[in-house]
């Protein structure tokens, strides 16, 4: 079995004012990957082409072993789609759309969707019309996985939450995760909500795959080193330096590839060290975008 649950390889798009550009992602069977960047940055479009909604103008794309667009009716059997966008019949119920998406794939699980009505406090006999804009987002989410797919791509599906419902879903898609030949595909501009759950990362920026690592691998190797430089000296060029600020005596040397070589050289170069920080996943974010438009303006 391929170990690849999603393999984008040199994956072009163009429109008139956008372009993903040699687009690059893998993700691993079994995993949940964060897929982050700002609005805009070609996440939407990336999801809209591995889900054969959008066809590719160059490069590969293959999705649970299928190659897409190609063989998209046999992957979407076992793919559930989640989006901020995504629309349900107002009219309809929510029992109703249950009875359909039951009708369509025979891994449907009844028992899991009941459990899931009580979890996320929904009503079948509701209305789609009339659900709040986070009890529609639960909805989409129970018709996806009650049907117990392969792979789950999430397409923004926290935006617009407030902090109870989005904590409901997160936990869900936690506990979903229990099985773990099932897959994440959880793209959101939200860092806080990618770091909970995701066990690995890639960003994207302007339509380009800016980096991708395990989420402890981004943790552990970047740090923010606080430091005191005496009049005269300089530090020498470190490996993975991504911004050296300050004024005075005091400076802030921020790493991606922090060793305790890196502490060292900055002692030898005649550097005090005050402290050493871990930074958060939005904060390796920022900069890890801010740090590639720097150079490409270059």
């Amino acid at each position: 079995m391929d170990s690849l649950a999603v393999q984008l390889r040199a994956v072009c798009k163009r429109y008139p004012h956008f372009a993903l550009d040699r687009v690059d992602l893998s993700v691993t069977q079994g995993s949940i990957m964060g897929f982050l960047g700002a609005n805009g940055a070609g996440k939407s479009t990336t999801i809209r082409i591995l889900m054969g909604l959008v066809h590719q103008h160059s490069g590969s794309v293959r999705v649970l072993g299928h190659d897409m667009p190609t063989a998209q009716a046999l992957a979407k059997q076992e793919i559930g789609f989640v989006s901020e966008d995504l629309r349900l019949y107002g009219s309809a119920t929510l029992q109703w759309h249950m009875d359909l998406v039951a009708s369509i794939y025979p891994r449907w699980d009844a028992a899991y969707a009941q459990a899931l009505l009580g979890r996320f406090d929904l009503k079948a006999v509701q209305k789609i019309k009339g659900l709040s804009h986070g009890q529609r987002v639960k909805a989409a989410l129970l018709l996806a996985l009650a049907r117990r797919p392969r792979l789950l791509v999430l397409d923004e599906p926290t935006t617009g939450l407030d902090p109870v419902a989005r904590h409901e879903v997160l936990a869900e898609l936690m506990d979903a995760m229990i099985d773990e030949e099932r897959t994440v595909l959880f793209s959101s501009h939200n860092t806080r909500d990618v770091e909970q759950i995701a066990d690995a990362i890639t960003f994207i920026d302007r339509g380009k795959i800016v980096d991708a690592d395990d989420k402890e691998n981004y943790l552990e190797r970047w740090r923010r080193i606080q430091l005191d430089l005496p009049p005269g000296r300089s530090l020498p060029d470190l490996p993975g330096t991504v911004s050296l600020v300050g004024e005075g005596r005091s400076r802030v040397l921020t790493t991606s590839r922090f060793s305790e070589d890196i502490t060292g050289a900055c002692q030898t170069a005649g550097a005090s060290i005050h402290a050493v920080q871990t930074m958060s996943l939005e904060e390796i974010f920022v900069n890890t975008v801010i740090g590639q438009r720097g150079e490409a303006a270059a």
